[in-house]
């Protein structure tokens, strides 16, 4: 990571990351701050960084036969109140309306923390026959949670997010649904976001309310705390005998079906400033960018300069590539300064000399590294220098992963680890609640996954002494 800083508004990360994440999500105008608590306005910067977020997942869920339908934002108390396991653990954080207009509600409403029982619902009354499923579904919508302790992207009260949910005729069906979301997340992050994961089952204590199982992918972000990028839920029948939803199965017997969900919301944008971002800023990966390639005119009052510019423009869009120019009356060292704090992969100038010379200057964002590029290989060496960019951001992410998991045998030893060093920690576990609860509060680290690639870190649990044939991910988390 670049460590000398042009832009001396951004605290520096290695002095107060909170700060800088801070200084960077307003600096680089990704939001800014209503005037009521824990509610962000997405500028523009960010919304096309969540549009492009948007439309590779949305092509992702229908290339595997989902579609997006939309939900009602209220949920009456009563509907909500079905499931036990399911409002118990989102009580806390609902919000309720109790008043239309003038009038005093005869039933509250809450505005959704998430969907589970308006699908339920709304299934109740469309399933009839094992002919009907699998009913594949996804919204793109904002839900509300009233958190007491609010960040940008990390934890709003309102965001942004997509759920889908999933009905099937089997157990197996549903299972299988939830390990393919899941894997189209990991796809997702790793290829898109160039965001390195750990793939994992999530404890009891951690799954979601109302889940059997819940499945997850867990980034590390550059201050080697955990980030839950993605997660996915089994529900097996318990929201279907709750809501009463049943249908005829092949054998024309009454059953009930089999319900998944799976979701992911901007806080992801959360996740990729504080994987790649540096001093300077923003560092976007390529794939996901919304302006890929920033051209700068240099000593655009001479003859030729904009019209060659504006050239560069055409041919790189034609080729495919997201470019913008700037035009701007600023200094070219306000502008590199700019569109390096906003992350731009790839600068390219073009001045009188560049002209003579049949050249541009291409500046790699994520190395600063200059190359001069012949303009009759302007196409392909631009599309080359991007593929290298998303590459070495993942590299640089799979470094800060690998180099910061280690192993612990003991509890002593896991203390250690966190208090010198940060990052993963993995040990064995005796699968008890309590030794996860002693964890966290002698230790201050909770379970990110029960990870799918096992291996043994040791024989015991490291709290207990108990022998132990699981090992599980700890750490800190935002």
């Amino acid at each position: 990571m670049a460590k000398n800083k042009n832009v001396e508004q951004i605290t520096d990360m290695d002095v107060d990351f909170g700060q800088w994440f801070t200084d960077i999500v307003t600096k680089a105008r990704l939001i800014d701050y209503s005037g009521v608590k824990g509610f962000f306005i997405l500028r523009p910067y960010a919304f096309a960084l969540w549009e492009n977020i948007q439309s590779v997942l949305d092509r992702m869920f229908k290339d595997l036969g989902h579609e997006n339908v939309a939900m009602p934002l209220l949920i009456p108390e009563s509907l909500l109140q079905k499931e036990k396991d399911h409002v118990d653990g989102f009580a806390p954080e609902v919000a309720w309306v109790t008043h239309g207009g003038s009038e005093k509600l005869a039933e509250r409403l809450c505005i959704r923390p998430t969907s589970e029982v308006l699908f339920c619902e709304h299934w109740k009354n469309v399933l009839h026959s094992w002919r009907d499923l699998p009913m594949l579904y996804n919204q793109w919508n904002s839900v509300l949670r009233w958190e007491k302790s609010t960040r940008p992207f990390l934890r709003g009260r309102e965001f942004l997010w997509q759920e889908g949910h999933t009905l099937h005729a089997t157990a197996e069906e549903a299972e299988i649904e939830t390990q393919n979301m899941l894997d189209v997340y990991a796809t997702f992050c790793e290829e898109y976001l160039a965001m390195p994961v750990v793939k994992g089952k999530k404890t009891d204590k951690e799954k979601f309310a109302g889940a059997i199982a819940t499945y997850t992918v867990e980034c590390m972000m550059h201050d080697k705390k955990a980030l839950q990028s993605g997660t996915s839920h089994y529900f097996g029948d318990g929201f279907a005998k709750a809501f009463d939803i049943q249908f005829s199965d092949k054998d024309n017997k009454l059953a009930y079906p089999h319900q998944t969900s799976w979701g992911l919301s901007t806080r992801i944008i959360g996740g990729i400033i504080m994987t790649h971002g540096d001093n300077n800023g923003l560092n976007l990966p390529p794939r996901i960018a919304p302006v890929q390639a920033i051209i700068i005119p240099v000593a655009a009052h001479k003859p030729g300069v904009l019209e060659n510019a504006e050239e560069l423009v055409t041919r790189l869009k034609t080729a495919g590539v997201r470019v913008k120019i700037d035009k701007s009356d600023q200094s070219p060292g306000w502008k590199f300064a700019e569109h390096e704090m906003k992350g731009v992969p790839l600068r390219i100038e073009i001045g009188p000399k560049d002209i003579e010379n049949n050249q541009c200057v291409a500046a790699r964002r994520d190395t600063g590294e200059k190359i001069f590029i012949p303009l009759a290989e302007l196409e392909g060496k631009v599309n080359e220098l991007l593929e290298d960019i998303q590459k070495n951001l993942f590299a640089r992410a799979k470094e800060n992963l690998v180099n910061n998991t280690r192993e612990a045998a003991t509890l002593d030893e896991l203390k250690s680890i966190v208090n010198e060093h940060g990052g993963f920690i993995n040990t064995m576990w005796c699968g008890s609640r309590e030794c996860e609860l002693k964890m966290r509060d002698e230790a201050a680290v909770t379970s990110r996954c029960i990870p799918f690639e096992q291996k043994r870190v040791g024989e015991v649990c490291p709290v207990c002494g108990a022998p132990s044939d699981i090992m599980v991910v700890w750490g800190v988390a935002y």
